[in-house]
């Protein structure tokens, strides 16, 4: 999300651009296929099903950049969801607005092969293949929906910040319980399209993993220059979006703003904890 109130040049009112697939170069098709081969060699074990299913439906393993054009026409049958492609970050009711009406917003360009493990800017890799395979699923898909209205509701409330926390420890480090045996799997897409925390989220001792719950995810800080210190658990997409769309955020923001946040990597007395971490890894960066 952006601060910035008017589009740029070149962009619609609503901030989308044209994705312009044909003047992609070899070279960026190529970056794309390093990347997805990188992620799909890996991921399959690791990642809710959903997230395979929602790639092959909408036939992501084809080479190349996808076509918003093709994806969108497979994508529009199957949840009534569209990408479009906007030139960045953009305003948060703009945001709130495209996920209200099932369009989910991608930047078109896409990192450097020298950029491939870290980018700071969303790039069309981590917003295609992160997070558009599980607009597939239904409930994911309404849960993105209920969110961008919650949003709207938010922005007027002055509660953006809070309803960011929840964005931050669901769409993009979200861990959800492994229906079939009790471990756990990814789905958020900040992991998934990433090669080292997708392997740090599930395997690494230093963060915690926490039973989801809305007060407390709503309160707590996050990173945005490493990997998280907390992981919270949905126990499926459905029970997410029971939580999110049904439940009257109004006195939840009343009783947030009532509180301090919490510090990322922090455990509560409430919390139901599923793995204490030890925090190594914060620990060593803050020594740096």
């Amino acid at each position: 999300m952006s601060n910035h109130s008017a589009p740029p040049p070149g962009a619609a009112t609503d901030w989308t651009i044209p994705q312009d697939w044909a003047s992609y170069s070899a070279e960026e098709h190529a970056t794309w296929d390093r990347l997805f081969a990188r992620q799909a060699g890996m991921l399959p074990d690791r990642v809710v099903p959903a997230f395979i299913e929602g790639l092959d439906v909408l036939r992501m393993t084809r080479p190349g950049i996808p076509d918003f054009d093709e994806l969108n026409d497979r994508l529009f049958r199957a949840t009534g969801w569209q990408v479009v492609a906007v030139p960045g970050l953009v305003p948060d009711e703009t945001f709130f607005d495209h996920l209200a009406h099932r369009r989910f917003v991608a930047g078109r360009f896409i990192r450097t092969p020298e950029q491939l493990d870290y980018l700071k800017e969303p790039d069309i890799f981590h917003d295609v293949f992160g997070h558009v395979p599980l607009l597939v699923h239904p409930a994911f898909a309404d849960y993105m929906q209920a969110y961008g209205e919650g949003g709207l509701r938010a922005a007027k409330l002055g509660m953006i910040e809070a309803l960011a926390r929840l964005y931050w420890y669901t769409v993009e480090f979200g861990l959800i319980r492994d229906g079939g045996g009790g471990g756990l799997k990814l789905y958020g897409a900040g992991i998934v399209s990433s090669y080292g925390e997708s392997l740090f989220a599930l395997d690494d001792p230093s963060p915690n993993r926490i039973a989801f719950d809305l007060e407390r995810v709503m309160r707590t800080r996050y990173r945005i220059d490493d990997y998280q210190q907390n992981y919270f658990v949905i126990d499926s997409f459905e029970d997410l979006l029971r939580q999110t769309r049904d439940a009257d955020l109004g006195p939840v923001y009343e009783r947030l703003r009532g509180h301090q946040p919490i510090d990322a990597g922090a455990l509560m007395p409430a919390d139901r904890v599923l793995h204490a971490g030890t925090q190594a890894r914060a620990e060593a960066r803050a020594r740096v």
